[in-house]
């Protein structure tokens, strides 16, 4: 069988929306090629993190990489991504040089080419995220591995919006508490609050892909029944009493459901967020301080921003 793959040469800000795009459309995954992760310092315990060609990179913004079957629709699935990506114009989102390329790519060498990109990745003190078919050892006996499988899921979980949540759910995290993940993508964030501790995560994403995704990825890591995964729009009609709420997704979206947090957590429950670009960080502070919530930690990494904020009594 013959793909096509789909290269959008756009903005760091971008890369959530677009992806999401791609995967609305028929992508299983998303391969991102960012300059940055050429120089990027990590934490190390296994040998080479990533294998990177640097003449496979831009020299500014970043490459998305999708892959599409050759087929009848290939030009009416093409299209609709290329409208969609444009509209996302109408939020504000800086989509750089919106450059879409498309060239034809056989499937044994799309099936196994995007894999020499993602290794075993430390994110936090105690999770260390791997792929499926990786063999690993914990090097640590507190440490908390999380296996993820991205042909089915929303990315490697390695996104700096992903591992600020992850640091942020690790710091603040009590045994048995009740969490909710709004817009749980591929479940990691779930799967990290159930492996450290909580007592009942709620996973919930208006995206149907996501909530198979999440299903899957907390069976595989044994933490299913601790997650409760539905198909809902953000916190809509939900009324519950959690510890804690987590989100990683547009600062525009977060805005949107500020209010329906405060009414979803105890007092002095924490709300962790991300996926927020710093031209959009204030925005997001001015709405939780004016809902009532105390900022604890602003938390950047590259050109991305965590907020964690506790309701006050």
């Amino acid at each position: 069988m013959k793909w096509s793959e789909i290269c959008i040469h756009t903005t760091n800000e971008a890369i959530e929306p677009i992806s999401n795009i791609l995967h609305e459309t028929g992508s299983s995954g998303v391969v991102i090629e960012d300059p940055l992760d050429l120089t990027a310092e990590r934490d190390d315990f296994f040998g080479e993190i990533y294998e990177l060609n640097a003449d496979e990179y831009p020299e500014e913004g970043v490459y998305i990489k999708a892959y599409l079957p050759v087929n009848s629709f290939l030009g009416e699935t093409v299209n609709e991504i290329k409208q969609a990506i444009n509209n996302l114009l109408l939020y504000d989102i800086n989509l750089g040089r919106n450059q879409i390329t498309l060239s034809e790519i056989h499937e044994e060498e799309w099936a196994t080419a995007w894999k020499k990109y993602y290794k075993p990745v430390k994110i936090s003190k105690k999770i260390t995220i791997i792929p499926t078919w990786e063999d690993y050892e914990a090097v640590s006996s507190d440490e908390v591995i999380i296996e993820l499988d991205p042909g089915m899921a929303f990315g490697t979980g390695t996104h700096p919006t992903t591992v600020l949540s992850i640091q942020g759910i690790e710091r603040y995290i009590e045994e048995n508490d009740n969490v909710i993940d709004v817009g749980c993508g591929s479940g990691v964030l779930s799967i990290a609050s159930g492996l450290l501790g909580a007592k009942e995560v709620y996973a919930f994403d208006l995206d149907d892909i996501a909530v198979k995704s999440t299903k899957l990825n907390a069976k595989l890591n044994k933490a299913d029944k601790k997650i409760i995964t539905k198909q809902n729009n953000l916190l809509d009609r939900v009324n519950m009493n959690a510890d804690m709420i987590v989100s990683n997704i547009l600062a525009e979206i977060i805005v949107r459901f500020v209010e329906d947090a405060w009414n979803n957590l105890k007092p002095n429950g924490i709300f962790i967020t991300s996926g927020i670009i710093q031209a959009k960080k204030q925005m997001v502070i001015d709405k939780l301080n004016q809902q009532g919530f105390r900022i604890l930690e602003i938390n950047e990494m590259e050109d991305w921003v965590s907020i964690i904020a506790r309701k006050n009594q």
